[in-house]
């Protein structure tokens, strides 16, 4: 078995796709009209787009065969639910001081956190912020504190 991608039922995709454009730093890859954007890394596609509202504004440009299932098959249900948080995206980064400025300045979302530090095993340094559908975002790297910061 092979990781294809993650996708993030997206209940806004333009709005989506605005903000992880500008989080990445990169322009989507591809897409497939406004129901389905990825983002390739490395040669690997990571992150997907799927919008929620696609399939029921527009049952016209999609076919679907096989049995229905509201649990599994519902996208636009599953947009507009609230965000349990169960799951969060890591990035890494080489200046983490440099990455959260970059972010503050995007003005992309309303949840930033400051840096913070965890030590279990090592130091690990990290700062978390919000997609528009509140999904946990989680940035890693490289960072030296200020004296008496921690």
């Amino acid at each position: 078995m092979h990781l294809c991608s993650t996708y993030l039922i997206v209940n806004d995709f333009e709005k989506s796709v605005s903000f992880y454009e500008k989080l990445l730093e990169m322009p989507v890859t591809k897409q497939n009209m406004n129901r389905f954007a990825q983002f390739v890394f490395e040669g690997h596609v990571i992150i997907s787009l799927m919008n929620g509202r696609f399939d029921t504004d527009s049952p016209d440009k999609v076919v679907h065969k096989g049995e229905y299932t509201n649990l599994l098959d519902d996208l636009r249900g599953m947009a507009l639910s609230p965000n349990t948080h169960k799951f969060v995206l890591n990035f890494s980064v080489e200046d983490l001081r440099g990455e959260r400025e970059r972010i503050k300045a995007l003005a992309i979302t309303e949840n930033l956190s400051t840096v913070k530090y965890v030590y279990n095993v090592s130091p690990y340094y990290f700062f978390n912020l919000t997609d528009p559908d509140g999904n946990i975002i989680e940035v890693t790297g490289e960072y030296t504190p200020a004296p008496g910061e921690f």
